[in-house]
C-alpha cells in the first residue's frame, strides 16, 4: 500500500481504523477501493477490466469512494449526459424546432407554379404523423398542385460526411435503425417505419408505411404469413442502389410487427413520403423528389409548417432511450445556434461538449491540465463514436455542476431512469436500495473494445444527495458482457447505499 510521504505512521493508522469502522480513508485511496468496490476490484483482476468510479456526497463537498477516478475510458452512451447539460444550458426547456413548406402562394385554383421547399431546423422529433400534418395543413390551404419538385433542403448542416463505422456502412446496406445518417430534415429519426400484418397464412403479409400509406420506395421479395399468433422466422433489409432505397426481405411472421431501417437519405426520403402523403390527400406534385444544398429562395412564401416536440421532452428521451440520431442531431444543432458558421463534421460540432465539461470541471474547482497524457476526447453527442473519453471524475464534476443550477436542474434530473421503472428488464433487477434510490443513465458498446458504464444520482437516508459514474471498459480481445459489468456495479453501488 503506498502512502503520501507526509503522513506520519501514527496517523495513517489512525485514519485507517477509521476506514475500517466505515470512513473514508483519505490517506490510503487503495484501501478506499478495495473496501468500497469490492465486486470492480474482483472484475479488473479476473477480466483485466479498465474501470473509473466515483461517489462524491453533494452536502459534505467530499468523494466517499473512488477508483482510478481520473483515469479516461470509452464512456459509450454517458456522453449524452454532457449533451443534456449543454442543450438545457442553450434553450430554454419550451424551446421547439419548426419544419417548414414553402413555395409561390397559390392561385385561384390552387395551384402552386413553383417547387415546394422542405426546409427545418434539425429537429430530431419529427414523426410520420407529423409528415401527415404538414400535408393536410398545405390542403387546408386551398393548395391542390405543384407544378414543380419536392425539394428537401439540407441547409444548415449542408452535406456531412459519414463520421462513424456505423453510419458509413450503412450507406449501402442496414438491418437496423440506429445508423441513419445526419440530416437537417428527418424523419422517424431518419429511418423508414414499417408497418407488418400477417394474413391468411401462405399469403404475402402486408406490408405499409406506418402513416397508413403505401411504402414509397421498390420492394422486393415478400414475407409469408403464418398461423395468427405463432412465431416466425423473417428479415428485412434497407439497401440502397445509386442512391435509391430499396426493403428486401424475406421469411414469414404469425403476428403485427412494428420495424425501423434507416435510410441512406433522410433528406430524400422525407421529401418521398411527403409526396406520398400529399397524393394520399389529391395534392398533385408535376415534379420529383430531390435534395439541395442550398436554403430555400427568400422570394418563396411560408405554405404549412410544423413545430416539433420541446427541448425539455427531447432531453428526456435522449437520456431515457439513448437515441443516437436525437443526440448527434442536437450536438450539431448547438453547433448552429453558437457558431457564425456551419459546421463541416459531428466531431468539429462537439468540441462545444468538450468546452462545457471543461467549464464544469472548473465551476467545482478542479483543473483542466492540457499537458494529461489522455485528456478530454468528445467526437460526437451520442457517444456513438468509440474515440470519445472520459473519467468518472469528468461525469461527477458534469453532475456536480447541473446539481447547483437550479433553474434546469429539474428538468435534466428528470430525463434519468430510476431502474425500479426501467424500460430495460435487466436494469430493473437489484435491492429496493438500487430500483428506488437510484437515478442513473446507462452506456454501452460492443466495437472495437466492450464498454458499459454508468452515472447519475443516488439518494441517502437521510434525504441528502451523491453523484456517481462508473465506467468499464474491456481490455483487447478480451469483452465482459454488459450483465456482469452491470452486476458488479450495482453489487458495489448497493453496498454504498446501505451505508449511506
Amino acid at each position: 500500500m503506498r502512502l503520501p510521504n507526509n503522513v506520519a505512521g501514527r496517523s495513517v493508522r489512525l485514519s485507517c481504523i477509521a476506514a475500517f469502522l466505515g470512513l473514508i480513508c483519505s490517506a490510503a485511496p487503495t484501501l478506499a477501493t478495495a473496501q468500497h468496490w469490492p465486486a470492480l476490484q474482483k472484475l479488473q483482476n479476473e477480466r483485466s477490466a479498465r474501470i473509473s468510479a466515483m461517489v462524491y456526497d453533494l452536502d459534505s463537498g467530499k468523494p466517499i469512494a473512488v477508483m482510478a477516478p481520473k483515469r479516461r475510458l470509452s464512456p459509450a452512451s454517458l456522453t449524452k449526459l454532457v449533451l443534456a447539460a449543454s442543450v438545457l444550458e442553450q434553450w430554454p426547456g419550451d424551446h421547439r424546432f419548426m419544419t417548414r413548406l414553402t413555395g409561390a402562394l397559390p392561385d385561384p385554383d390552387g395551384v402552386v407554379d413553383s417547387d415546394l421547399w422542405v426546409s427545418g431546423e434539425g429537429d430530431p422529433s419529427v414523426e410520420h404523423r407529423d409528415i401527415w400534418l404538414l400535408a393536410a395543413r398545405l390542403k387546408q390551404a386551398g393548395v391542390t398542385q405543384i407544378n414543380g419538385d419536392v425539394v428537401t433542403s439540407a441547409a444548415p448542416f449542408g452535406t456531412l460526411e459519414c463520421e462513424v463505422k456505423d453510419r458509413c456502412e450503412a450507406e449501402q446496406r442496414t438491418h437496423t435503425a440506429y445508423d441513419a445518417p445526419l440530416s437537417a430534415v428527418g424523419v422517424d429519426y431518419g429511418t423508414w417505419c414499417i408497418d407488418l400484418a400477417p394474413r391468411t397464412p401462405g399469403e404475402a403479409a402486408a406490408l405499409s408505411h406506418c402513416a397508413a400509406f403505401d411504402m414509397p420506395i421498390p420492394l422486393e421479395g415478400a414475407i409469408s404469413s403464418r398461423k395468427p399468433g405463432t412465431r416466425g422466422a423473417m428479415w428485412l433489409d434497407r439497401r440502397s442502389v445509386l442512391g435509391a432505397d430499396h426493403l428486401v426481405m424475406g421469411g414469414d411472421i404469425g403476428q403485427r410487427a412494428r420495424l425501423y431501417r434507416s435510410m441512406s437519405d433522410p433528406a430524400l426520403g422525407t421529401g418521398l413520403l411527403l409526396r406520398q402523403a400529399l397524393a394520399e390527400l389529391g395534392i398533385r406534385v408535376m415534379g420529383e423528389v430531390r435534395v439541395s444544398e442550398f436554403a430555400a429562395p427568400a422570394a418563396l412564401f411560408s405554405l404549412a409548417g410544423h413545430e416539433g416536440a420541446p427541448v425539455r421532452e427531447q432531453v428526456a428521451g435522449l437520456l431515457r432511450y439513448s437515441n443516437n440520431y436525437t443526440s448527434d442531431m442536437l450536438t450539431l444543432g448547438l453547433a448552429l445556434a453558437r457558431t457564425p458558421q456551419p459546421v463541416s463534421t459531428l466531431a468539429e460540432a462537439a468540441q462545444l461538449l468538450k468546452a462545457k465539461l471543461e467549464r464544469a470541471r472548473i465551476a467545482v474547482g478542479l483543473t483542466n491540465d492540457p499537458a494529461t497524457d489522455a485528456p478530454i476526447v468528445l467526437h460526437s453527442g451520442s457517444g456513438l463514436t468509440p474515440e470519445n473519453r472520459l473519467s468518472a471524475e469528468d461525469l461527477v464534476a458534469l453532475l456536480r455542476d447541473e446539481y447547483q443550477q437550479s433553474q434546469h436542474f429539474p428538468l435534466f434530473y428528470a430525463g434519468l431512469v430510476v431502474p425500479g421503472e426501467a424500460p430495460s428488464r435487466i436494469i430493473r433487477h437489484g435491492n429496493a436500495d438500487w430500483r428506488e434510490r437510484v437515478a442513473l443513465k446507462t452506456g454501452t458498446l460492443s466495437e472495437p473494445n466492450t464498454v458499459f458504464g454508468t452515472a447519475g444520482y443516488l439518494r441517502k437516508k437521510d434525504g441528502g444527495w451523491m453523484a456517481f459514474a462508473v465506467i468499464v471498459n474491456g481490455a483487447d480481445r478480451k469483452g465482459i458482457p454488459m450483465s456482469v459489468s452491470l452486476h458488479a456495479i450495482r453489487s458495489d453501488i448497493e453496498g454504498l447505499l446501505a451505508g449511506h
